[in-house]
């Protein structure tokens, strides 16, 4: 697989995003109130979106440009619909 330019922001991100589901699952342990882990999750599932359109933009700007170039556009463009389908859903 070939190095895409938000490799490095896509990894750091999904540290921090690892790090804050394990404070959840503590908050959990702790017995927290509901509403303080319902605003945690919260802010997780916006993290991952975040990461879900960083990787989105990288794939059109490097490998959609690229399968495009090289004859391969349509498919690149079904296989895309597919993840989006799966990723919005």
């Amino acid at each position: 697989m070939e190095k895409h330019r938000a490799l490095r922001e896509v990894i750091n991100r999904l540290a921090r995003i690892e790090g804050h589901v394990r404070s959840i699952k503590e908050m959990v342990a702790e017995g927290r109130d509901c509403p303080d882990l319902l605003i945690q999750i919260a802010a997780v599932r916006a993290a991952l979106d975040q990461v879900g359109r960083i990787i989105l933009e990288d794939h059109m700007e490097s490998c959609i440009i690229r399968a495009v170039k090289g004859g391969s556009g349509h498919e690149a463009i079904a296989d895309l619909k597919d993840a989006l389908a799966k990723f919005i859903r």
